[in-house]
């Protein structure tokens, strides 16, 4: 068991993965930094999710992104040992890891799909329309910054503020720091 503190890199891009982690406080992300300094958040893992299990038993065990700790945070490592003796000794064990390995490869596939060939409204729209649904509501409730919002999106904080703001212009929505409120029905249609 480990704690980091916020902004400490947990692993780095290229790091051999030693061992499955579970979140036991706190908050980590997953981060692709490009030769320009731009930052894309690909995830962010709280309380109870696991890093790491999808890369402990590949041919390719490093990690293809940096993780960083979004806050004071506590993990416990589980070594590739440990984790076959589980499988082993109780099969609930093993049919929950392989569902959360499952998982992450279809958040994976959602998260390239939002982010390659869509335009900068388009990755909003679709924000908005999964926000709508999930919180039934046209008033969407932000739950972080928009600099996070722009990192999940993988664009610019200032791209992001732009476009909403066009968006604004042209009807289509109110924004503030907390809530983005949709005013044209065909966002979320």
């Amino acid at each position: 068991m480990e704690e980091y503190e916020r902004g400490q890199i947990i692993h780095l891009q290229n790091e051999l993965c030693e061992a499955m982690d579970i979140i036991l406080e706190g908050k980590v992300s997953v981060q692709k930094i490009d030769e320009e300094g731009n930052i894309l958040k690909v995830a962010v893992f709280s309380d109870g999710e696991i890093l790491g299990a999808n890369l402990l038993f590949s041919n390719s065990n490093t990690y293809p992104m940096t993780v960083v700790s979004e806050s004071r945070t506590i993990i416990l490592h589980a070594y590739r040992d440990l984790i076959l003796e589980s499988c082993q000794r109780n099969t609930d064990f093993m049919a929950g890891l392989l569902t959360v390995i499952s998982n992450k490869a279809l958040v994976l596939t959602d998260k390239i799909d939002t982010i390659s060939f869509k335009t900068i409204r388009q990755r909003i729209i679709d924000f908005l329309r999964y926000e709508y649904y999930i919180q039934k509501s046209t008033a969407i409730k932000l739950n972080t910054t928009k600099k996070e919002l722009a990192e999940r999106m993988g664009i610019q904080r200032t791209s992001l503020s732009r476009e909403l703001n066009k968006m604004r212009k042209e009807g289509l929505i109110e924004y503030n720091a907390k809530t983005i409120t949709l005013k044209g029905g065909k966002l979320y249609e």
